[in-house]
């Protein structure tokens, strides 16, 4: 099972609770989560309620399990309405689409401070970090303690 992300896979739902979501196809102009990311893989995911005038909203990673009908697993919830809980969907129509989500993206205001290892190199010495950025491929053989943010790429 990968991890994929793809533009344009848009489908809509009227699944309601808090469980598996049924997918009943495409969006105009876009294509299936079948299609886009494979059954069987798994996605980051944003969940919508049309009709909720914007109050049920769900952005999480979940799996696409092909079938019929197609579903959507909702493993991990990254952010939502509920306060990062799952949301418990209510009638009407919902908008499933792929999306990478802003907590899984590097910032334009973060600061590379402190250390930024790039191209191929080796961290064997134990040390203390204070925050930094890893570019690599990095290879890590001692012990790292991090006391700030460290961003890998």
């Amino acid at each position: 099972m990968a991890l994929v992300i793809n533009d344009r896979v848009k489908e809509t739902s009227v699944t309601t609770g808090t469980g598996t979501f049924g997918l009943a196809g495409a969006s105009k102009g876009f294509e299936t989560f079948v299609a886009g990311v494979g059954g069987g893989n798994t996605t980051y995911y944003c969940i919508n309620n049309t009709t909720s005038a914007g109050t049920e909203f769900e952005v999480g990673i979940g799996g696409i399990v092909a079938g019929s009908p197609v579903t959507l697993t909702r493993n991990s919830i990254l952010s939502s309405s509920n306060s990062d809980n799952p949301v418990n969907f209510s009638a009407g129509e919902k908008d499933v689409f792929c999306t990478v989500p802003a907590k899984k993206t590097v910032s334009p205001v973060m600061q590379a401070t402190g250390f930024v290892v790039t191209h191929s190199q080796t961290l064997d010495e134990d040390q203390t970090l204070n925050s930094g950025v890893l570019a690599g491929p990095v290879t890590v053989t001692g012990t790292q303690i991090i006391t700030g943010t460290l961003v890998v790429l």
